[in-house]
């Protein structure tokens, strides 16, 4: 009986350098995940998203920080062209400029301190919204401070640099110094007034006074008006006749009077805001996550600041 011999081992290979394709062949096909097909519906709603974001964060930041920069920043500006033309001697005491021009809205008509509130405040010409952003306003259809009659300013409660805030705390017979063109006028504080209080007797001929008005109530949610009156104590000042009588101002421009003339600027900055939103939406599904964003984000936000800055402009003028 023979025994076959297992089969010998074969001698290992070596291993040779791995195949290298002809330089012609294409390259293999490289795994893709496929992009989802296009759904207009979901883009538009992105883009809706996008709109309300930069609308409610624009909205929640003017009437917060932006907003007291941009008061700070108009005030500033206000306070050197006032401080200019008082050098000069072209500071209005009237209603049109020096040059016979009407004085345009918000243009720097007075110097407004309270050392008792710490205030200093430049007031504009005008009592619309869009004026009292940048701090108080004139009422037009009332004489300039120093002047005989009663003079009526008004102020913010809490948005856009709030600089009639605390308007309430004044107590009676502190002083209140308005410096126009034809010098610096003092008032005392004879009283605080709210709605229902008795109304106080008007100035007797060649005499002035002072009111300034602001909102009532907690922050943000105005619920009425604060009037608070004061007495001129230095000497009457020559009046321009002012060719806008009492009860001539619009709704603008009364106490918590919304600028509906504002819809036309709130239209204007949506359309594009939501073109913008609509690229963003584009951008980022053929573009790519952070490309999108760090292009898109700073341009949101700016149009957002510009449509809910206009938006504000519809809310009562002494918010």
């Amino acid at each position: 009986m023979t025994t076959l011999a297992p089969p010998a081992a074969l001698p290992p290979t070596e291993a040779g350098p791995p195949a290298v394709p002809p330089p012609n062949a294409p390259a293999p096909p490289r795994d893709r995940t496929p992009r989802p097909p296009a759904r207009p519906g979901l883009a538009l709603a992105g883009a809706v998203l996008c709109v309300l974001s930069a609308v409610l964060l624009g909205f929640a930041a003017n009437l917060t920080v932006v907003g007291h920069l941009q008061h700070a920043r108009d005030q500033q500006t206000a306070h050197d062209e006032l401080r200019r033309q008082l050098a000069l001697g072209t500071a209005p005491v009237g209603p049109r400029d020096f040059e016979g021009e009407p004085l345009e809205p918000g243009a720097p008509v007075a110097l407004l301190r309270i050392p008792a509130l710490g205030l200093s405040e430049v007031v504009g010409e005008g009592t619309t919204s869009e004026v009292l952003m940048s701090g108080p306003g004139h009422r037009r259809d009332t004489p300039l401070p120093g002047q005989a009659g009663t003079v009526v300013l008004m102020g913010r409660q809490w948005a856009y640099g709030s600089p009639f805030s605390d308007l309430h705390e004044l107590p009676v017979g502190v002083r209140v110094e308005l410096t126009t063109g034809q010098g610096k006028a003092v008032y005392r504080v004879t009283g605080l007034r709210r709605a229902g209080d008795e109304l106080p007797e008007p100035p007797a001929q060649g005499q002035g006074r002072l009111t300034l008005i602001t909102a009532s109530g907690g922050p943000y949610t105005p619920s009425g008006v604060l009037r608070v009156d004061a007495e001129l104590l230095t000497d009457v000042v020559p009046n321009p006749p002012r060719e806008l009588t009492a009860g001539w101002l619009a709704d603008s421009e009364q106490a918590l009077g919304t600028d509906n003339g504002a819809w036309l600027a709130v239209f204007l900055w949506s359309q594009g805001l939501l073109l913008a939103s609509l690229l963003t939406v584009a951008a980022y599904r053929f573009w790519g996550y952070w490309q999108t964003w760090i292009c898109a984000a700073p341009v949101l936000a700016a149009l957002g600041l510009a449509v809910s800055g206009a938006i504000t402009a519809l809310l009562p003028n002494l918010l």
